[in-house]
């Protein structure tokens, strides 16, 4: 039968039946869902109309993730499908699709933090640093000037 995004098998506004004018177009074709699932990194092309390429992720491992309070975005790996409110079956399968609640590695974010602000964080995390005991690099006054004027307005959501 085939997938198609054609409106002849719908009803009209009044509630009658259409009447099929032809056969299914080419055009009219529709694809299944891509089912993206959590991986290592596989992409499919899929030849579009004109000979364009789509390209389909059958998995993926990374994603481009924004912290909306800090207005910072990076390049971050996802670790696990935490919650999916359309279903359950695509969070046992960890699949991606839109609006499902991923957890995602801190790391880039943590060390954009650490960076900006001129703030380490305390944990297990820092105490492995403190163990090192790196050395501390001299700043100069407008870079400590600056990290001073950050910390007036910083605040660090829960």
């Amino acid at each position: 039968m085939g997938i198609s995004r054609d409106s002849m098998h719908k009803r009209r506004h009044t509630g009658a039946k259409r009447v099929s004018i032809r056969k299914k177009r080419k055009f009219e074709m529709g694809r299944p869902p891509a089912m993206t699932k959590l991986g290592p990194k596989r992409i499919h092309q899929v030849r579009g109309r004109g000979g364009n390429l789509k390209y389909r992720a059958m998995r993926l491992e990374t994603g481009n993730f924004s912290w909306g309070s800090e207005v910072c975005t990076r390049k971050v790996r996802v670790i696990d499908v935490v919650y999916n409110a359309s279903n359950n079956e695509l969070l046992r399968t960890k699949t991606l699709v839109k609006n499902c609640i991923v957890q995602v590695d801190a790391t880039p974010f943590r060390q954009w933090y650490e960076a900006h602000y001129g703030i380490k964080f305390t944990g297990a995390v820092a105490k492995k640093k403190d163990e090192k005991e790196e050395e501390e690099v001299k700043k100069s006054k407008h870079v400590l000037a600056v990290r001073a004027a950050r910390q007036k307005n910083r605040t660090l959501d829960p």
